[in-house]
């Protein structure tokens, strides 16, 4: 999990009709929401760059490393120098923070250039980031979904589950959705005794992750458990059990922040 901010290197701005010709960066997106990388592995930096995809829309959304940078979306072609968000991260943690936000907000433009309201054509605000309808009013602005995880600690072992929906990963952290309605703290509680079947006390924020996959602000927790014994539905989690700390296997990739509340465990319960 990457420690640094995306501010050490970032500077929100954003203009409709911003243009420049001095060096910039210029994060490509296609339809499958992988990022463009020339023959050097590195970020386009000049507009004649762009002369070989077909652009359907570029913004102007700040400057990343002192320079101007842009989020342009193009269609899909034969290039084959697109890379998905986890191949970015193994090869430039850094610029897969900035990667991670140009693509939700390459995902928001794309989502609201018509008004959902009454199907008109939005524009971009003057001073805010959002597309407003010039018609009825209405504006949308960036979206994310807030969801939970955490590492629930049971005198010393730690609690796993095999989901249905991850293909490559043996157990994981209990994890879920913020629904409508609900603070933080009950999403926990609420998940934990929905996929688990148990109660848990002592919940404790811990930190929390940007996770564009596809648009979610992950909160990360640890609790301990209370009562009640481990019941799965076999539909969304198919198996759930205590994990003494060298029978933990950690993910095989350190970008989520599932990996840093799993190190954390581990760490804690070896001092």
């Amino acid at each position: 999990m990457i420690e640094s901010s995306i501010y050490d290197n970032y500077k929100i701005d954003f203009s409709d009709n911003f243009e420049t010709n001095d060096e910039s960066y210029y994060f490509i997106y296609n339809t499958n929401r992988e990022l463009y990388l020339n023959e050097n592995l590195n970020v386009p930096q000049y507009k004649d760059e762009l002369s070989d995809f077909c652009i359907n829309f570029l913004l102007y959304i700040g400057t990343f490393k002192d320079k101007p940078c842009f989020v342009v979306n193009v269609d899909n072609n034969t290039n084959t120098n697109f890379y998905s968000l986890l191949e970015i991260y193994n090869m430039n943690p850094i610029l897969y923070q900035m990667a991670g936000r140009g693509v939700l907000i390459n995902d928001w433009y794309n989502s609201y250039k018509y008004c959902g309201h009454c199907g008109c054509k939005t524009v971009l605000d003057e001073k805010d980031m959002m597309m407003k309808c010039p018609s009825c009013g209405q504006v949308h602005y960036t979206r994310i979904a807030p969801a939970i995880i955490v590492a629930i600690n049971n005198n010393g072992k730690l609690l796993m589950a095999k989901h249905s929906y991850h293909k490559n990963i043996n157990y994981a952290l209990i994890a879920g959705f913020v629904e409508a309605g609900e603070s933080i703290e009950e999403a926990v509680h609420r998940e934990v005794l929905e996929e688990v079947g148990i109660k848990i006390k002592n919940l404790k924020y811990m930190r929390s992750q940007s996770w564009p996959f596809p648009n979610s602000l992950m909160l990360g927790f640890t609790a301990d458990y209370e009562s009640g014994e481990i019941k799965v539905d076999h539909d969304e989690i198919l198996k759930a059990k205590w994990f003494n700390v060298k029978d933990i296997e950690l993910p095989p990739y350190d970008i989520s922040i599932s990996s840093w509340l799993m190190e954390d465990f581990i760490k804690k319960s070896e001092n």
